[in-house]
């Protein structure tokens, strides 16, 4: 019989996402204060994926027999972390900070499966803002009320807008989940996909 499979994220993104891959899984919140663990990791590649792990681990002692997913997303503009905005007013603060430059997407992701290594996955998207006014900052936000993405953009919606260039080696990671890499992690897990 196949294992349960869990998501340990209540972002209706992931559940969307991993819905691209599996028939049926459950989602699980992980319950996990991410702004405890800021402070202990050294590089923002490092947190994402401390932050991924954790939540994975968390829902995965709970669940022992289960395949469990665990993902974190953050921005890294030149070493600051941007995470998820909450605010109008934060996110149009964020998408100004970010206006002409380059900043990497981290989608970090963590697998844990009943006796078996925990698997890391690390997807690093670089993408290249175009320079915003204010008053377009201030409308794609009200439009596309990102307020819950980290960087305050939804690329696969309006945020598009926003972008001269993007480099990635799966799309589906800007909106949560790289599904290339965890859909051949679960196939070496034994999970049929498709």
């Amino acid at each position: 019989m196949p294992l349960p499979i869990l998501l340990a994220s209540s972002s209706r993104y992931r559940r969307e996402l991993l819905g691209r891959l599996l028939p049926s899984f459950d989602s699980v919140s992980p319950d996990v204060d991410e702004h405890a663990f800021h402070d202990l990791e050294p590089t923002p590649d490092s947190l994402a994926q401390r932050l991924a792990t954790e939540k994975t681990l968390t829902v995965f002692r709970r669940f022992p027999e289960a395949i469990v997913i665990g993902s974190d997303q953050l921005v890294d503009l030149n070493g600051t972390v941007l995470g998820k905005p909450g605010t109008v007013r934060a996110a149009v603060e964020q998408l100004l900070s970010m206006s002409g430059k380059t900043h990497r997407l981290l989608t970090a992701v963590c697998i844990a499966a009943p006796g078996k290594p925990v698997t890391s996955i690390m997807n690093d998207t670089k993408l290249t803002m175009r320079h915003l006014t204010a008053d377009e900052a201030l409308r794609y936000v009200e439009r596309d009320q990102p307020l819950d993405c980290a960087g305050s953009y939804k690329i696969e919606s309006l945020g598009i807008s926003l972008f001269e260039s993007i480099e990635t080696e799966d799309f589906t990671a800007i909106m949560g989940l790289p599904l290339i890499q965890v859909s051949q992690a679960l196939r070496q897990l034994g999970v049929a996909i498709p």
